[in-house]
């Protein structure tokens, strides 16, 4: 197809168009065309052109998590939602706020902060859109107090695969009709609708906030008495992080004392790690001291500070390459660069596994892994080095999986590899309910004309 007969189209439909460049690669695939609608009914303006001539699209915010999931099949126009940035609409007596799907995460705190509120999230990529927040169904630290996106949504505008506009849900927390919509379009990478806009509920700005760290030395070479808070007794006796950790996080969690976030930064499997935990509102300053007691009779250097650690709320920075290759063969040299980044979750019984996992899986592998994420949550993201050989990508991902998802229980996602060690691993591993998405999918997107490939199970 001539591209002068789809420019033609969306520019008579009203649509700024431009050829693609270079940066406009979706995961190594380039668009022909970006489009740049500045409303919804501008965006299902493109999707009628795609539909009737045959185009497959990926929608776009800032751009940050493009290279994010698997490559699409196909992509022929990027439908870039830059320009949906007006304005929030704040509804500070509703504890409510509107915002378009181009509004960045930034942006919207400034406004929301202005009116003394907040959006409860702490997004670990600067410059995410409320779209591609919504999209990827990313969170941060305080998922553990407040909820993800999914959970603070209560209103959604999307724009079907054949343009048609739908709304679910309204402007006001107790409206929840078509609520479930919204929730299942997070986290499904653009494959069943671009997002328009959201709807979210809010809360107001906490009157003061403390942070509470400590430092795990590993190995911990000395036997330490067992510490008793409350009548709970925490066996402090063990001579690694993954003890030291699963005796103090649950009282932590579980504490009166109502922690918002509890994290952990280890930024070299073999060396110390830190332990950060959020106490916001009220008496912020009391409470935190109160845990910092707590944490201090497990954990080493326990203080409390009023700026959260230089880490806290970003994904983790992979260690540099260290020594000589291990067993697979090939030099860590011999990677094809890129980010690689990998999700990994788990249930509160297994919480030691969820970082001891990494630390085994890069022995075997022969590679070096950071590992940064909630201990209360229990969502950890890895970073391995960018120039990792392929084949070591392809074993580490494949033993930390063998180590996490043996009961079913635990579950690795590579969100980002370089391509040619994403073509020798299953980036989504296995999931029960792939069925069930495969007919969401088919009736969302029959044509597989949205992010076709990009989900899970090539969906």
């Amino acid at each position: 197809m001539a591209a002068r007969d789809v420019g033609d189209a969306l520019e008579a439909a009203g649509v700024a168009v431009r050829a693609a460049g270079d940066g406009d690669e979706v995961a190594g695939v380039r668009p022909r065309w970006v489009a740049l609608p500045e409303s919804a009914e501008e965006i299902a303006a493109v999707m009628r052109v795609c539909a009737a001539h045959d185009l497959a699209a990926v929608a776009t915010g800032g751009g940050t998590k493009l290279h994010w999931g698997a490559p699409p099949d196909r992509c022929d126009v990027l439908v870039d939602l830059c320009c949906m940035n007006r304005p929030p609409e704040h509804a500070a007596g509703d504890l409510v706020v509107r915002a378009q799907a181009g509004v960045t995460v930034e942006a919207l705190a400034r406004a929301l902060a202005e009116g003394g509120q907040e959006l409860a999230l702490d997004v670990p990529v600067p410059g995410t859109t409320v779209g591609g927040l919504l999209a990827t169904g990313i969170a941060g630290p305080r998922r553990f107090r407040h909820g993800t996106a999914r959970d603070l949504l209560i209103g959604v505008t999307v724009v079907l695969a054949d343009g048609t506009i739908a709304k679910s849900g309204g402007k006001v927390v107790k409206n929840v009709a078509g609520y479930d919509l919204g929730k299942l379009f997070t986290g499904s990478y653009g494959t069943l609708g671009i997002i328009a806009d959201a709807t979210f509920r809010l809360h107001p700005l906490p009157a003061a906030r403390a942070w509470v760290t400590a430092t795990v030395e590993r190995p911990v070479t000395e036997t330490v008495e067992p510490y008793v808070y409350e009548g709970r007794t925490l066996d402090t006796t063990s001579t690694d992080v993954a003890a030291s950790l699963s005796a103090v996080i649950p009282a932590v969690t579980e504490s009166p004392l109502e922690p918002s976030a509890v994290e952990m930064d280890w930024p070299d499997a073999e060396g110390p790690c830190t332990v950060a935990v959020l106490v916001e509102g009220a008496a912020a300053a009391e409470r935190a001291k109160a845990l910092c007691a707590l944490i201090g009779g497990a954990l080493s250097d326990a203080q409390v500070t009023e700026e959260p650690p230089p880490w806290w709320g970003r994904l983790p920075e992979p260690p540099a390459p260290d020594g000589p290759p291990g067993p697979l063969g090939e030099g860590a040299g011999e990677g094809d660069g890129g980010e690689i980044l990998l999700e990994v979750r788990n249930i509160p019984s297994r919480l030691a596994g969820s970082f001891v996992g990494p630390l085994t899986a890069a022995r075997e592998a022969g590679v070096r892994a950071a590992v940064r994420g909630s201990l209360a949550s229990h969502v950890f993201h890895v970073a391995l080095p960018p120039d990792t050989e392929p084949r070591r990508v392809a074993a580490f991902t494949g033993g930390l999986r063998a180590h996490m998802e043996t009961d079913g229980d635990g579950r690795v996602v590579v969100l980002a590899a370089p391509q040619e060690a994403a073509r020798r691993l299953d980036r989504w591993g296995h999931v029960g309910a792939l069925p069930l998405m495969r007919r969401v999918k088919e009736r969302f997107d029959p044509d597989r004309r949205l992010s076709p490939g990009r989900f899970l199970g090539g969906i």
